[in-house]
């Protein structure tokens, strides 16, 4: 029985799927779905002012930096809200889509940003004149005059990360000293290690600006589909403690850098979108064991209405029996919510903290005396 191949001897006879899971197109979904339009998301126009100044300020969601904690309005946009990405914006300054494609490009090379784009945008070569996908490499040096299949051979070469490692080959770096390619271009090829294929880049762009446009526009449901994909990380019982606490926590998980725990710096990032959505003007309403979804945020007239499953200790099962289990009439107790939604002592607890139990009494039964 053969149990093993020689990779090279079969890899012209393969064919490849590099399947990655990604929350975009869901959301995108999620957003049309609320918005009551199929296809709505997809026909957002492109180019709108509001939405391109997330990219450059807070002034389109009406707050300041020092209310978000931020600079710039991308809290919660794909690809553009971590701290790392939201710098590497400020330092761009991104006035169109191009911009855009270049930090998509920047932020998911391996030493394309850091010790190389940066210090050149700081330079202030402006971003046509860096490296941020493999494809610059070998547009920028055919229009510099590059044979282009030289042009590509080089791109080639350095997306690898082999001139990286082994520097240009001879033909190479007599190809681009013809063509006068500026020294410090020729060091930038030699400094990445790995390059995003554009094509990426721009479904990836694509994507987070319309979800963008949301943000904008439509916040509500630009929020309720935020929260609702997150829903199994997300806990109400520590946001439900208000705005001050939030904040005490970002900053401690922050103050505490690669030192954090996972759970905490994933906490801060649904803390930092709640933070806005608050600082915006909006509320999040207490889960109702009556009205709200199992799993989905819901859109109410001032804000939102959490689902029983956005909180610690009600996993996906037991929100979706209580779900179940209150078709079936209103609760008499605690103890018939449990034996009928079949969930546990713990998430009972959980809900009572929180006060979603009304005034249910604890047992069935009642007290004469």
């Amino acid at each position: 029985i053969t149990t093993h191949f020689d990779y090279h001897s079969i890899n012209d006879r393969l064919l490849k799927l590099d399947m990655l899971g990604h929350d975009d197109p869901t959301m995108i979904k999620m957003l049309d779905t609320l918005l009551g339009q199929d296809g709505y998301c997809k026909a957002i126009p492109f180019g709108d002012p509001e939405t391109m100044e997330l990219f450059l300020s807070t002034k389109s969601l009406r707050v300041t930096p020092e209310q978000i904690g931020t600079n710039v309005g991308t809290f919660g946009v794909p690809e553009c809200g971590t701290l790392f990405v939201r710098q590497m914006i400020e330092d761009v300054k991104p006035k169109n889509f191009s911009d855009l494609l270049h930090i998509s490009g920047y932020s998911h090379g391996t030493n394309v940003w850091l010790n190389n784009a940066q210090d050149l945008i700081k330079e202030g070569k402006p971003t046509e004149e860096t490296i941020s996908t493999r494809d610059d490499i070998m547009n920028y040096l055919i229009e510099k005059g590059v044979e282009p299949s030289m042009a590509f051979g080089i791109m080639e070469w350095c997306r690898k990360g082999k001139a990286f490692k082994k520097g240009l080959k001879p033909e190479q770096k007599e190809a681009l000293k013809n063509a006068h390619i500026p020294d410090f271009y020729v060091k930038s090829c030699q400094t990445v290690q790995y390059l995003f294929p554009k094509a990426h880049a721009v479904a990836y762009v694509i994507s987070a600006y319309r979800i963008a446009y949301c943000k904008v526009h439509h916040p509500k449901e630009f929020y309720a589909a935020y929260f609702s994909i997150r829903t199994p990380k997300f806990d109400f019982a520590l946001v439900n403690k208000g705005e001050a606490f939030m904040t005490r926590f970002i900053k401690d998980v922050y103050a505490q850098g690669t030192k954090a725990s996972v759970n905490d710096k994933d906490t801060v990032t649904y803390m930092e979108v709640a933070v806005e959505m608050l600082e915006r003007g909006f509320s999040f309403e207490n889960i109702d064991l009556y009205k709200s979804d199992p799993h989905k945020f819901l859109v109410t007239e001032h804000g939102l209405l959490p689902p029983i499953g956005a909180l610690a200790g009600i996993g996906e099962t037991a929100a979706e029996g209580i779900g179940e289990a209150r078709t079936g009439g209103p609760f008499i107790s605690q103890e018939d919510l449990k034996t009928r939604a079949k969930i546990s002592t713990a998430a009972i607890d959980a809900l009572a903290e929180l006060g979603a139990l009304h005034d249910l009494p604890a047992t069935d039964q009642i007290e004469l005396f």
